[in-house]
């Protein structure tokens, strides 16, 4: 065992009260958090160490991104194999076949997809205002987002029919475990909604393969296409790996990577503009304060709340002792209302961004950090700022009843609806 203090535990009677309370796992990790020193707690038989200190996020996930690994995906059930699941080679392999498609210059083949999505939303929204019927934003920042992702897989609009096998996501989503530790068996009735994705994604294997069939016996030879699903279609004639199961699990991990943390996001900023009339205003004719207003909403609410490692051997944490198969608890969550980094942690400031002076390694963290950090930060900021900007330039907002609770499971969302008045502005 390396040197160092062992890091402090909670009582477990603590513990057990809280187990017996039915209170969300962030409540436990509230009472656990001690600023400046690495605390933890057990619970059936495991330790786990709660890590918020910026500095020690930058050490798990950024420094040490290889050594402190995922043991057991929560998400696994849903996105099998995909990349988020996978590690070693295989996790290399399948990153660097994605990563030209949603960074850098990349992101521009995106472009046109993101538009069409953002202006049904518009039209959606010019109907309603015309009605004078309320919408529901969070229906309507989920079908945008699916509606982009799906274009961006397959080269197709999202229909009516796909969207409910694609949106189902989001039940399967809120039944997985908040962390590690809770349990991964699915109710009926999200096994039937898991079913139905994997014959829908199936079915958009097989007919994307005929069109790359039929491509390939025309004029020119070619069967690569410009969606997502070709570049996997082509993978597969050269790599066995890219079996139609792995096919099916990357476009699962890129539909569930590619809206559920936007929707929630989008969703979680019109929240808290509603409370703001005033940062409303200058978003709407803004851009700049449009991309602070996003920033700042994946602040106080990143979707991706914890993010669970885990020390196959024994490590030392600034200083601390980890002792082999301790889980690691990373918290955006919490880290991201540090008063140290952030003054007046609760309060919705957008000014705070772009950050006046560098802030230190691991104090904001929505998108990750380190080698495993989201493939597609740049699609997911561009989508919600289209979508953002183009409602708010356009339409003033104004909701009809409090937005649900904040729902910590194995991301970050508001209860139930968000339903709100919108209007042409004149």
């Amino acid at each position: 065992m390396t040197d160092g203090m062992l890091p402090d535990v909670l009582d477990d009677a603590v513990v057990a009260a809280w187990s017996a309370s039915g209170a969300p796992l962030v409540d436990l990790l509230r009472q656990a958090r001690t600023p400046g020193r690495l605390t933890g707690f057990r619970r059936g038989g495991r330790a786990a160490v709660l890590v918020t200190e910026p500095r020690h996020v930058h050490q798990v996930l950024g420094v040490g991104g290889d050594r402190y690994v995922k043991r057991s995906h929560r998400a696994r059930p849903l996105i099998g194999d995909g990349m988020l699941t996978a590690t070693g080679e295989a996790w290399r392999s399948q990153r660097r076949l994605l990563q030209a498609m949603f960074t850098g210059r990349g992101i521009q083949r995106w472009e046109h997809h993101i538009v069409a999505a953002a202006d049904r939303v518009v039209v959606r929204w010019a109907e309603r205002a015309r009605r004078d019927e309320p919408t529901d934003i969070a229906e309507d920042t989920q079908f945008f987002t699916v509606d982009t992702i799906w274009r961006s897989l397959t080269d197709h609009p999202l229909d009516q029919e796909t969207y409910v096998d694609l949106a189902a996501v989001q039940d399967i989503v809120a039944a997985l475990p908040a962390d590690v530790g809770g349990s991964a068996a699915l109710p009926p009735d999200v096994e039937t909604a898991l079913a139905a994705l994997d014959e829908r994604m199936h079915r958009a294997i097989a007919q994307a393969r005929a069109r790359h069939s039929a491509a390939r016996r025309s004029s020119d030879g070619s069967g690569s296409g410009p969606s997502v699903l070709d570049r996997l279609l082509d993978a597969a004639e050269t790599d066995p790996a890219y079996t139609d199961r792995l096919i099916r699990d990357e476009l699962v991990t890129l539909l569930v990577a590619g809206y559920e943390s936007s929707a929630r996001t989008l969703t979680w900023a019109f929240v808290l503009l509603d409370r703001h009339p005033d940062v409303m205003e200058r978003a709407a004719h803004d851009p700049r304060a449009v991309e602070a207003v996003l920033h700042e909403t994946l602040r106080l609410y990143p979707t991706g709340w914890l993010l669970p490692r885990h020390a196959p051997v024994d490590e030392t944490l600034d200083g601390w002792r980890i002792p082999a198969g301790t889980d690691l608890l990373v918290c955006p969550y919490l880290t991201h209302r540090d008063p140290e980094v952030w003054p007046d942690p609760e309060t919705f400031a957008p000014e705070r961004f772009p950050a006046r002076t560098p802030l230190p390694p691991g104090a904001y963290l929505p998108f990750g950090i380190g080698p495993r950090a989201c493939l597609g930060t740049r699609f997911a900021m561009r989508e919600m700022e289209t979508l953002l900007g183009a409602l708010l330039s356009r339409f003033t907002v104004e909701t009809t009843e409090p937005a649900g609770e904040p729902v910590f499971g194995i991301n970050l969302r508001p209860a139930g609806p968000l339903f709100a008045r919108v209007r042409e502005r004149s």
